[in-house]
């Protein structure tokens, strides 16, 4: 028996691998309280997606869980043991602005509950991959020191700049400022690195950018695409934050992120880092994702400028996959930026 353990398993990237595994005849214990309810309010909770996937699939086991609950978790792992085959841990408080207002939270559950599933993890199956949902947000704000040129309708850099094709993993992520986000999530990728490298478990850390698709519960503090699709389809006012709109992001479909566990799966690389996202293949700016609305739909929206940016926002981030495709040759990317809003756009 194959068996998968996924955290955040009615999220976003945690109900699209529920689907993938279990059609790859996987049986699959997931691991979900509906935090996201707690975070940004009902329109944000999963339980919608957690009864969908649950009649969807009949491999597919719920838990109720908090990633905190160390005794409630140990019971799992105690149970299946050495039967869990591969463990997608992504379970997070996601939202800068949360993590502002509510920093011991964040860091008790993006930093200390990495630590309790990769304890558990060594204590009860040390030979099961372990794939860890990191974020560009490692980085701090540094890529906002590259140098930048404004156009139209966006801001991008030189052909000429070594990272024009996009962030690698040697970037640094030091001196620099962080959100209370990105400081938890670094600490919980630092320590998945170690128990990679250091106690040879077959651990990876995935340091996404924008991540995106069909199951996305879209709110103003989280979930850029999702959320720009859902406003302005329903006329409402969109707000720019800083930038004047031209940040960039590369966005990437969470089926072709799960494509990367798989491929990961296969052929374990213990300690692995890698930068993923829509590269240069898919990614845009804000202004650039209204226009494609705007193209697919015929509906003008409206906006409001907000001059002052979020703290440790990216001007512009696109993430060079070139480690990730040179490692694992068989993974393409399948969704462009355009092609994942109509998506989202037909799911309204």
């Amino acid at each position: 028996m194959s068996l998968a353990l996924i955290t955040g398993s009615t999220g976003l990237i945690g109900s699209e691998a529920v689907n993938f595994f279990c059609d790859k005849g996987f049986d699959v214990i997931g691991i979900d309280n509906n935090f996201r309810k707690y975070f940004f309010g009902s329109n944000a909770s999963t339980i919608g997606i957690k009864n969908s996937i649950s009649k969807k699939n009949k491999k597919y086991l719920h838990h109720n869980l908090d990633i905190r609950n160390s005794d409630g978790i140990e019971k799992l792992f105690k149970k299946y043991k050495k039967k869990i085959s591969i463990i997608i841990h992504c379970a997070a408080q996601p939202s800068h602005d949360y993590g502002k207002n509510f920093p011991k939270l964040d860091f008790d559950i993006n930093a200390y509950g990495t630590l309790n599933l990769l304890e558990l993890t060594r204590k009860y199956c040390p030979d099961t991959v372990f794939i860890f949902m990191s974020t560009n947000k490692v980085y701090g704000d540094n890529p906002n020191k590259l140098k930048f040129i404004e156009k139209k309708y966006r801001w991008e850099l030189s052909k000429k700049s070594p990272f024009y094709n996009g962030i690698n993993e040697n970037f640094s992520i030091d001196n620099c400022t962080h959100s209370f986000f990105g400081v938890s999530k670094t600490y919980a990728d630092l320590i998945v690195q170690e128990y990679g490298n250091n106690l040879g478990l077959k651990t990876v850390c995935f340091r996404a950018g924008c991540i995106t698709g069909p199951n996305h519960q879209g709110v103003p503090l989280h979930g850029f695409l999702s959320y720009l699709v859902k406003n302005c389809y329903e006329k409402k006012k969109y707000n720019l934050i800083g930038y004047k709109g031209k940040q960039v992001r590369d966005n990437l479909h969470s089926l072709d992120l799960v494509n990367c566990f798989w491929e990961y799966y296969k052929k374990p690389m213990p300690g692995k880092i890698y930068n993923i996202g829509g590269g240069r293949y898919s990614n845009c700016s804000i202004l650039e994702a209204i226009n494609i609305f705007q193209k697919l739909t015929n509906i003008e929206v409206k906006k409001n400028i907000i001059k002052l940016p979020r703290v440790g926002d990216h001007v512009w981030y696109i993430s060079n996959l070139k480690k990730f495709k040179k490692d694992y040759t068989n993974w393409k990317q399948k969704y462009d930026t355009e092609k994942i809003i109509s998506e989202l756009l037909s799911n309204i």
